[in-house]
């Protein structure tokens, strides 16, 4: 995700505690924050694919989904 569309979810978050939000804003609002939401849980699926954990013996264990 872009820093733009993050700027933009910030700039809708600020307005709707000032002055609200129109209902295409809330739509655009709901629509970046789920694109941002997949992003976040998308690269840490991809950084725990890559996470050892060393057991005391030594040993690498793979992290994996219980």
């Amino acid at each position: 995700m872009d820093q733009k569309k993050i700027d933009r979810i910030n700039e809708l978050a600020r307005k709707s505690k000032t002055a609200g939000l129109t209902d295409a804003e809330k739509a655009e609002q709901t629509e970046l924050r789920n694109e941002y939401r997949r992003a976040v849980t998308g690269n840490l699926a991809a950084q725990l694919e890559n996470t050892y954990i060393m057991t005391p013996d030594g040993k690498k264990r793979k992290v994996g989904r219980r």
